[in-house]
């Protein structure tokens, strides 16, 4: 027997609302999109049930999610009126974590405190990056294996004449393995160094630098306890992006890192008053 998530039972629920009749209200308050019993479903309810659902926001989806609200309610309210649900074990948890997730965001938001981005950090950030780039960028794919067997195993078939993306699909531990190992371009000077591989791995910045347009890694490159297999799909002269395009992404960047700063600094603190069993 197949049992029911709450989730399959609200979407169930939204759909028996969507086709009974309901009764409309002349004018709703500002703000409410809805009423159950008089009780009020907010838009800013709606609107966080939309952001939550990743669903593009459309008229079908807006009205769905209003429904599931509306069983939601609907099932509260019947729910509120046995007081024993309430005692249950399972509520108490539910009901302590959101409250615990509530009073600990609000915490954070008033005591981590991450310095500003300026322009003139985004701009740093950019000219850095710009000038590590080389001459030429590529255009790579990689399988990822654990062992040299495995490794062996791939090599063995490319040199058959196998389809690098497929193997790279049926091998591959990296995640951009349903890509078919499909990188994004990289550009290095060369000959690459330490700490100047766009956060490749040393011997697989080497390794792409070092093949022609259509090559296939001769032998596995080893990192740590992984073995790569590389194949250069394409290498062009690199292509800067203008500031003004990758200016957000990078300050979304830095100010990602300023907020990791910043929190590690408020643990830190916090650890050396507290003491922490493990």
């Amino acid at each position: 027997m197949t049992r029911s998530t709450p989730s399959k039972l609200l979407a169930a629920a939204s759909l028996a609302l969507l086709t009974t009749s309901l009764a409309w209200a002349d004018a709703l308050p500002a703000g409410v999109v809805a009423t159950v019993n008089g009780t009020p479903i907010t838009q800013a309810q709606l609107d966080r049930a939309v952001a939550q659902s990743g669903l593009a926001a459309n008229p079908n989806v807006v009205q769905a999610l209003k429904q599931q609200l509306v069983a939601r309610e609907l099932f509260r309210q019947q729910a509120a009126k046995n007081p024993a649900y309430d005692k249950l074990p399972a509520v108490q948890q539910a009901v302590k974590e959101t409250h615990d997730a509530a009073i600990t965001q609000a915490w954070l938001k008033d005591n981590i405190k991450p310095a500003p981005v300026t322009d003139a950090q985004v701009k740093a950030r950019y000219d850095a990056i710009v000038s590590s780039l080389g001459d030429k960028e590529y255009k790579a794919r990689v399988i990822q294996v654990g062992d040299d067997v495995t490794a062996s195993q791939v090599i063995a078939q490319l040199k058959q004449g196998g389809d690098f993306a497929k193997l790279a699909q049926q091998y591959s531990s990296a995640p951009n393995k349903a890509r078919g190992g499909e990188m994004d371009w990289a550009s290095f000077k060369v000959p690459v160094e330490e700490g100047k591989s766009q956060n490749l791995p040393l011997p697989l910045a080497r390794e792409i630098a070092a093949l022609p347009p259509g090559a296939v890694s001769a032998a596995p490159v080893e990192v740590g306890n992984q073995r790569y297999i590389v194949k250069v799909d394409a290498v062009r002269p690199t292509q800067v992006p203008a500031f003004d395009a990758v200016k957000p992404a990078i300050r979304q960047t830095l100010e990602a890192s300023e907020l990791e700063r910043a929190t590690v600094q408020v643990v830190g603190g916090l650890l050396k008053q507290a003491k922490v069993v493990q």
